[in-house]
């Protein structure tokens, strides 16, 4: 059944996303097309956790049902100059078609390319991305690093310094309608609003979803940003993510470990995974406790667990437990699938030799 436009735009709000640049915006493009484009580009690293396939996944199948057709760009070259998989490139190569399996799975629709196929023999490409340099400044550049991680106070090599510009161009070669991502790429989005009107391009609508913090206890920072993006979840700390590969008692240790102080809900990073997980894929959640601890408790909203929390009526245990049991449920179907050959020895790329 085709939906209407309301139905669209609600999709596209729908959580994870935190931010949509602009949404009159948003809404003027649905009334004028019925299918926009769609792009997100993300870099082949390490194995897959729940930020990575399920919140970028999920963003990318609200974008599916409204009709837009969507593309991720496994961003091979970007993903070398930023040193993942110790800038090997045969392992990058390699590693790519586990996300490829990965994202066509959770994401059934998807058009998926790598950037080395936007590249090759494309001269346009590479004509607009130094037009697109003329129009910014080094100190402008650096100021979008954070995209990938990295700051001017990192000692960095030169193509670190490319990569923001040509984010910028796949967004005009990819994402005409839609660049998204995560809260991580504002700042490029940003840039892509500011600059493509200067070239005669068209102005992207910027859609940033949620990023999934880690197990641990946030880091200190110097505004809530970069908090919120120094907090994420990351395959160089795997202690503090889980993985779409993590078994049910790798899942529950994890969880049982992770940082979740009494009452308090700001940055806790086991409700957000109740939040941005399991009510996204569940319409109910139920809290299991022995019944001289209050009994079983179901909660048909986030925002009634979180209440619950704060009152102190919810033990940090039992929740942790709860959470851990109900995730595993969520996770089975994907590790499920590369638990099968062939999709087994895709795992084989992370092994260290």
């Amino acid at each position: 059944m085709a939906l209407d436009l309301e139905a669209k735009i609600q999709l596209v709000k729908r959580p994870p996303t935190e931010e949509i640049l602009v949404e009159d915006e948003l809404r003027k493009l649905l009334e004028e097309k019925k299918h926009p484009e769609h792009y997100i580009g993300i870099e082949i690293s390490g194995k897959l956790h729940l930020g990575m396939l399920f919140l970028n996944g999920f963003k990318i199948n609200d974008f599916l049902k409204a009709g837009f057709n969507c593309k991720i760009l496994l961003a091979d070259w970007h993903s070398y100059m930023n040193n993942k998989l110790g800038g090997d490139w045969e392992r990058i190569k390699k590693a790519s078609e586990y996300y490829r399996k990965a994202f066509e799975f959770f994401c059934p629709g998807v058009k998926i390319l790598l950037g080395s196929e936007l590249y090759h023999h494309n001269d346009e490409y590479w004509k607009d991305l130094i037009r697109f340099c003329k129009k910014i400044t080094l100190a402008r550049n650096v100021r979008c690093l954070t995209i990938m991680g990295r700051s001017e106070k990192d000692k960095l090599d030169f193509s670190q310094y490319l990569y923001p510009p040509m984010q910028a161009t796949d967004v005009k070669y990819l994402g005409k309608d839609i660049a998204h991502g995560g809260m991580d790429q504002r700042k490029v989005h940003v840039l892509c609003r500011e600059v493509f009107p200067k070239l005669g391009w068209p102005k992207p609508i910027a859609v940033h979803h949620h990023l999934l913090r880690c197990l641990s206890e946030p880091p200190r920072a110097e505004s809530k940003e970069e908090r919120v993006i120094a907090a994420k979840m990351s395959k160089s700390k795997p202690w503090t993510c889980i993985f779409i590969h993590d078994s049910k008692e790798e899942i529950r240790q994890k969880l049982i470990k992770a940082w979740c102080p009494p009452r308090e809900a700001e940055f806790n990073p086991v409700l957000e995974i109740l939040k941005y997980v399991i009510f996204h894929e569940r319409e109910e959640f139920e809290l299991r406790r022995e019944k001289k601890y209050g009994g079983p408790k179901r909660f048909s909203s986030y925002e009634e667990v979180e209440r619950a929390y704060r009152k102190g009526e919810i033990h940090p245990q039992d929740l942790k437990l709860s959470v851990a049991e109900v995730l595993d449920e969520i996770v089975a179907p994907i590790r499920k699938f590369f638990e099968k050959s062939p999709n087994s020895k895709l795992l084989e790329v992370f092994e260290v030799k």
